[in-house]
């Protein structure tokens, strides 16, 4: 019986990557807190695993030749965030103290999915060696 590393890691392997494209996201979000009309985006967790478990990607099709070819930098379970603070007038969604917050429960959360992959890889360590 052969075993893939889908067994063996289990949904940590994809976690890590969901958490991580996270970290990146709220990171612009930080980043462009001062940015006119700029509109906060966060991933929804289940909707992206999902995704990232079964390997798709976010693609528009075309059904008809007259429909004009859609590129977008949304992939599934990214959304924009709803505002949480009245609009003062240049349109930016960004509530710094929330984007913070989130990233440092996001990095807590990434780390425990990096502990619980390394706890899974040493064990596979282990019974490879035979102890």
């Amino acid at each position: 019986m052969a075993i893939t590393f889908e067994k063996a890691l289990g949904v940590h392997q994809h976690t890590l990557g969901v958490r991580a494209k996270r970290s990146e996201m709220l990171a612009s979000n930080i980043a462009n807190a001062d940015t006119p009309h700029y509109k906060a985006r966060d991933i929804n967790f289940s909707d992206a695993l999902a995704a990232a478990k079964s390997g798709k990607s976010f693609s528009l099709e075309k059904t008809n030749q007259k429909h004009f070819s859609m590129q977008t930098d949304l992939q599934p379970g990214v959304k924009y965030r709803n505002a949480n603070q009245p609009d003062t007038g240049d349109g930016n969604t960004v509530d710094v103290q929330v984007e913070r917050n989130l990233f440092m429960q996001n990095s807590m959360e990434y780390q425990a999915s990096m502990t619980f992959l390394n706890s899974k890889i040493a064990g596979l360590r282990k019974a490879i060696k035979g102890q």
